[in-house]
């Protein structure tokens, strides 16, 4: 282990301050990363326990990154990333702690399920490779499928083929990158149920994911990534308060939108309209109180409402306004 890579930039490393780690299963303290001049991940500082937590954030926010670090298959350009309290890149150790579904799909295609799955046993070292991957196929119900050739599976059927060989050594943490991406709602739920049951084994779980409805279901904690920051974590209940106690803007389209938007303005939650040529534009606190209110003001008006169009629930939007806080 020469070191870690310091605020000077890339190829400048020093020893890596192990003084500033509590011990627990995951800790980055000051994590960034970059490719060139491109900076994929800023600043990030968080530590994972056991249990489930839910890695949120748009497309290229930066999840990858931050799981292959975790992973070690990636320095940090700056910061510590460590592994129950020993810096994760280096250090192959680390591989039998930690198991990694990646996002992207590597699969050998001429394989079985079951000999992919046993070939990751092999390369663990397990002492009975042939008995732990068939427990790893069991686990993510795929016996029927096991015999088949990988190049002949669905993209739900590789997802889990994958999960199933990142487990079969029993590591006591493991990362997904989206791994609910191309099952059905009854895979899904299968795969939930499995992470559950993981996690109160005493397990470390972090999965990513861009749909906040997979986090809210899965995870005890959230943390959320936008642009290679970490702009929220913790309990998820919080951060969904954080994201529907915030301003909505609706375009409405009526009869007479400014008899309406006279109309709104007398609304507690609502606390700006404005005319144009394309309609009316509304700003409100609350997106269920406007929504379900709306029809009754534009009723009592005398108005005939022909449209109502939120125009910033766009996770991107959503995120970018937790950057903002």
């Amino acid at each position: 282990m020469t070191g870690w890579p310091t605020a000077g930039g890339p190829g400048r490393r020093e020893k890596a301050d192990l003084s500033r780690l509590s011990g627990v299963p995951v800790e980055l303290v000051g994590v960034s990363r970059w490719y060139g001049n491109v900076v994929a991940v800023n600043e990030i500082t968080f530590s994972l326990t056991p249990g489930v937590t839910g890695l949120l954030g748009p497309n290229g926010a930066g999840k990858s990154t931050l799981l292959s670090m975790i992973a070690g298959l990636l320095p940090p350009s700056t910061g510590v990333v460590a592994v129950d309290g020993r810096p994760a890149w280096r250090d192959p150790s680390i591989y039998r702690r930690v198991g990694l579904v990646p996002e992207r799909e590597n699969l050998p295609g001429y394989l079985t399920g079951r000999g992919f799955v046993e070939y990751a046993a092999r390369l663990h070292r397990m002492p009975d490779p042939r008995g732990s991957a068939a427990e790893a196929v069991r686990a993510v119900a795929l016996e029927d499928a096991a015999d088949r050739s990988i190049s002949g599976y669905s993209k739900g059927m590789r997802q889990r083929i994958k999960v199933a060989a990142a487990l079969v050594h029993d590591p006591a943490i493991l990362v997904l990158d989206e791994p609910f991406n191309g099952m059905d709602p009854r895979q899904r739920l299968h795969m939930m149920g499995l992470l559950r049951s993981m996690a109160s084994e005493g397990r470390t779980i972090l999965f990513s994911s861009h749909i906040l409805e997979e986090v809210e279901r899965l995870g005890e904690r959230i943390l959320v990534v936008v642009a290679g920051r970490l702009a929220a974590s913790g309990d998820y209940r919080e951060i969904r308060r954080l994201m529907t106690d915030r301003p909505h803007n609706f375009t409405v389209r009526s009869s007479d939108d400014r008899r309406l938007a006279a109309a709104l303005l007398t609304e507690e939650s609502v606390f700006g309209v404005e005319v144009g040529s394309s309609g009316l534009a509304a700003r409100s606190a609350d997106y269920g109180g406007f929504a379900r209110s709306i029809a009754l003001i534009a009723r009592s008006a005398g108005v005939s409402l022909f449209e109502v169009v939120p125009t910033d629930e766009s996770l991107e939007s959503v995120f970018s306004y937790l950057v903002r806080r």
